[in-house]
């Protein structure tokens, strides 16, 4: 007799709330500081408060949006101090992580499945910037776990989370996608061939690129969102 399948669990209603939440605020239909109430939520989704209230206390654990007393909750307003901040962990886990590689005899064939990807001949390149966008992280959540240390990885992925929110503007950028496989290339083989000074200052400079492209791209994302919503107020 064979076993009975396991079915896949529905996300429960607060789930849902919280995915669509979380994706409206990453495609800037909800802007930094924008002010809400449950109420709102609820009507807009078409639930009760409680499953609301649930998906909100998730935002505000995430970092997302902040609640005020009687006030009602907000959009946390765009801190690029804090994202700072985070590129700066996102660098020192990374560069830790390929210098430790560079010194693994095994490192062929830890980052076998990243050479495939990153290191193939320019005819097989992705070009779909969302495609290219989730490969990347991919990349670098590939290349810690590579370093076989389930702490560093586990922080390292809450840090990108967190920075997903900016990150994923990196590739609306033109040349992004291009320079993306050379420069990813390019580490996966200077790792390869233990050079550690050189994959460190590599990947360094790799992030800060990317860091620098993203805060411009907000911005600018930022204020051609406002610009529509005068638009449509004034249309009302």
């Amino acid at each position: 007799m064979n076993a009975p399948q396991t079915q896949q669990r529905k996300p429960s209603l607060a789930e849902r709330i919280y995915q669509q939440l979380k994706q409206d605020i990453f495609d800037f239909q909800l802007l930094p500081g924008d002010r809400f109430s449950e109420t709102e939520i609820a009507g807009r989704m078409q639930a009760s408060r409680t499953p609301v209230r649930e998906a909100l206390y998730r935002l505000e654990r995430d970092g997302y949006v902040q609640v005020h007393f009687r006030s009602g909750w907000q959009v946390r307003p765009f801190d690029f101090r804090y994202f700072e901040d985070l590129y700066d962990v996102r660098i020192l886990l990374e560069a830790e992580t390929v210098r430790r590689l560079c010194s693994a005899n095994d490192r062929q064939q830890r980052l076998a499945e990243l050479s495939a990807i990153w290191c193939c001949p320019e005819g097989q390149r992705l070009t779909d910037s969302s495609e290219v966008a989730k490969l990347d992280e991919n990349f670098h959540f590939g290349l810690v776990e590579s370093g076989k240390n389930q702490e560093i990885s586990a922080i390292h992925r809450d840090v990108c989370e967190r920075l997903r929110i900016i990150r994923r503007l990196d590739f609306t950028q033109t040349g992004r996608i291009e320079a993306t496989y050379n420069e990813h290339s390019r580490i996966l083989l200077q790792i390869l061939n233990a050079d550690a000074n050189q994959v460190v200052a590599e990947l360094t400079q790799h992030i800060e690129i990317s860091k620098n492209t993203v805060r411009e791209i907000t911005l600018h994302r930022i204020q051609e969102a406002r610009q529509r919503y005068a638009v449509d107020m004034s249309m009302k």
